[in-house]
C-alpha cells in the first residue's frame, strides 16, 4: 500500500530547510525489532519505521537516507549534532527537551517478566522496597521507569541482551521490556512468566531537533498532519500487517 493520505501542501521553504541537500536524513532505532524487523540484502533497515520515513520523503519530493543507531538513546543524543533531520523514536518527556515530537503513529506495550516462583503477580506489586528491576537504560520505557518507580531499585544496562543476562544471572526480581521481546526472553527461562497488563505504552512518533530559527514549529506542524493522515488512511495499519508484526498497534 502506498501512502495516499493528504497532509496538506509542502512549502518550498519547509522542503529546502528540512532536506537542504535534497535528501531527508531519517534517524532509525535498530534495537526496536517491532519497527525495524529485517535487513535487505544490502543491509538497509526494513520495517514500519523505514516505511514511514520513505513515505515522508516521497511526499516532500526528496531522496531518503536512513541514519541507523544501535539504540534509542544514541539516536536521541545525536539530536544536537546535525546527524538527522527527522527521528523515528518513542516520544518521552526527557527527550522532548531537545526533540520536538508529533503525536504518535504506533504504540507498544511494556510490562515485566518475572522468574519461576516469583511472588509478584501484579504490575503495581513490582514497585516495592527490596525489588530489583532489570531495565535497558535510555529506552522509552526505561525513561518512564526513571520518572515513576519510587521504591524498587532499577538495575540499568546498555543493551537488551545484557539486561536479560543480568536479570537471569544475578537473580533480579523483574525484567522490564516490550511485551513481544519478553515473550522471547521467557522461552530461555523455564517457568518465567509475563505479568498481565502494562506499566506503560511506548508512543512511537516523528521527532525533529529543536532549533531556534522557526523550522521546528513548521516541521512538526506538517509532520503532525502527515501522521494523522497516515493513521486515518490505514497506511500505518497496512505496514504493520505487511511486515507481520505482533505487539505493535496503531496509536
Amino acid at each position: 500500500m502506498t501512502f495516499d493520505g493528504d497532509p496538506g501542501p509542502v512549502s518550498a521553504s519547509l522542503r529546502a530547510r528540512l532536506a537542504p541537500d535534497g535528501i531527508l536524513r531519517a534517524g532509525i532505532n535498530l534495537s526496536n525489532f517491532l519497527l525495524v524487523s529485517a535487513r535487505a540484502a544490502d543491509g538497509v533497515p526494513v520495517g514500519v519505521s523505514p516505511d514511514m520515513a520513505k513515505a515522508i520523503a516521497d511526499r516532500l519530493g526528496v531522496a531518503l537516507r536512513l541514519v541507523p543507531y544501535a539504540s534509542p538513546a544514541l539516536l536521541a543524543d545525536a539530536a544536537g549534532r546535525d546527524e538527522w533531520d527527522i527521528g523515528l523514536i518513542g516520544a518521552e518527556p526527557q527527550r522532548a527537551e531537545t526533540i520536538a515530537f508529533t503525536a504518535a503513529y504506533a504504540q507498544i506495550e511494556a510490562t515485566y517478566l518475572v522468574p519461576a516462583g516469583s511472588p509478584l503477580n501484579t504490575i503495581d506489586a513490582v514497585d516495592a522496597p527490596g525489588i530489583r528491576i532489570a531495565v535497558t537504560g535510555g529506552t522509552a520505557y526505561g525513561l518512564w521507569l526513571d520518572r515513576n518507580i519510587r521504591r524498587a531499585e532499577l538495575v540499568r544496562t546498555a543493551t537488551m541482551d545484557k539486561t536479560f543476562a543480568d536479570f537471569r544471572d544475578q537473580g533480579l526480581d523483574a525484567l522490564a521490556g516490550l511485551r513481544m521481546r519478553l515473550l522471547e526472553d521467557a522461552k530461555q527461562m523455564p517457568g518465567a512468566r509475563l505479568l498481565d497488563g502494562r506499566f506503560m505504552a511506548v508512543q512511537q512518533a516523528i521527532g525533529v531537533p529543536r532549533r531556534s530559527d522557526g523550522l521546528t514549529e513548521e516541521a512538526v506542524a506538517w509532520l503532525g498532519r502527515f501522521v494523522a493522515a497516515a493513521t486515518a488512511s490505514g497506511f500505518v495499519a497496512d505496514r504493520i500487517r505487511h511486515h507481520g508484526i505482533m505487539g505493535l498497534s496503531v496509536a
